[in-house]
């Protein structure tokens, strides 16, 4: 493989699933994990990602309030429209970060008079700007690479809420091993999210689908909505639906 081939893969990865471990790269690609440690200085220096002790982080984390390099934005658009419409007016909604996560909060109704949970910095600012929104921001010690609040407290706050539902926005998901995610903090935050909700609505470009990252954050099972950016009876999602789950 060629070292452009490589870095273009390598970016890919990172824009799909936010985060990027070196040695999970140096595996998939097999090649040296100097080699993956190179590719990524060399692609951060031209600004293509963020580098971080490990690994790397795509871009959407450091510009999503500036929308400069979101992955898939038209996509996460169009998802984020279909998640509008299964809010209801004064619902309590348990929601995680995500570039899908804030262009929803984005594109929320000015009418709509509703109260938000969530860990995630960048999501509770855009709740905010909503005002007849109430924000629940849950505390603890603040991930530097996600922008959410992860740790036993965040966890024992968040479950202190039962939620009409909650939006999830997903690392990878398909049906043999449900929803996977790359960071165990991040994970069990998720775990609680989905315990103290009535719904669990999954928000997840068709790309992440098919996918499988280390952390199981749930079975399958557990989902009851998946929302993508395809028309509900695209065939791609029918292993889903025959799961039992409501495709939007």
């Amino acid at each position: 493989m060629l070292k452009s081939e490589r870095q273009e893969l390598i970016l890919h990865e990172i824009n799909l699933h936010n985060k990027v471990l070196v040695g999970d790269l140096s595996t998939a690609i097999k090649v040296s994990e100097d080699t993956i440690r190179r590719d990524l200085i060399e692609l951060a220096q031209k600004g293509k990602l963020v580098k971080v002790h490990g690994g790397a982080l795509s871009n959407s984390f450091r510009n999503a309030f500036t929308h400069a390099d979101i992955y898939s934005l038209e996509q996460k658009k169009i998802i984020a429209h279909k998640a509008i419409s299964l809010i209801r007016q004064d619902m309590l909604i348990h929601t995680t970060g995500g570039t899908t996560i804030l262009e929803m909060a984005r594109l929320l109704p000015e009418n709509l008079k509703a109260t938000f949970v969530t860990g995630s910095l960048q999501a509770a600012f855009e709740y905010l700007q909503h005002p007849n929104i109430d924000v629940i921001l849950v505390g603890d010690r603040v991930s530097r690479n996600s922008q959410i609040t992860v740790g036993g407290d965040a966890v024992a706050k968040i479950k202190r809420f039962h939620a009409d539902l909650c939006f999830l926005g997903v690392n990878a998901i398909d049906v043999k091993h449900g929803i996977t995610d790359s960071d165990y903090e991040i994970a069990q935050v998720k775990q609680a999210i989905l315990e103290s909700s009535s719904r669990v609505v999954v928000l997840s470009i068709a790309e992440k689908l098919n996918t499988r990252q280390k952390m199981q954050v749930c079975p399958i099972e557990n989902v009851h909505t998946l929302i993508t950016e395809l028309p509900p009876n695209d065939p791609f999602l029918k292993p889903y639906q025959e799961k039992g789950i409501q495709v939007i």
